[in-house]
C-alpha cells in the first residue's frame, strides 16, 4: 500500500520518493543505484527492501529510468 495511516510518513513511498529525488536533482540527475541507496540509508535509514519498492514506485510514475544499473531522472 502506498499511503498507510499506521506508519510515519518517513516511511511512505511519496517521502522517500521525494527523498531519492532530491539527491537525483543534486547529483545531476543520473546516478548510480547503489550510491543513491547509501546516501538515503544514512539520510531516512532504509532498508534495501523499502529502498528498491521505492525505486519501482517511481519507475511506474515515470518519475526516473534505468539504463544499465544508473539511475536517471525523467524530465
Amino acid at each position: 500500500m502506498i499511503v498507510n495511516q499506521d506508519n510515519h510518513p518517513q516511511r511512505q513511498l511519496y517521502y522517500l520518493g521525494a527523498k531519492a529525488l532530491e539527491i537525483l536533482s543534486a547529483k545531476g540527475g543520473a546516478v548510480d543505484f547503489f550510491d543513491i541507496y547509501q546516501e538515503l540509508k544514512v539520510k531516512e535509514n532504509i532498508s534495501i527492501r523499502l529502498f528498491v519498492l521505492t525505486i519501482d514506485w517511481l519507475y511506474l510514475l515515470g518519475a526516473i529510468r534505468s539504463n544499465k544499473g544508473i539511475i536517471e531522472q525523467c524530465s
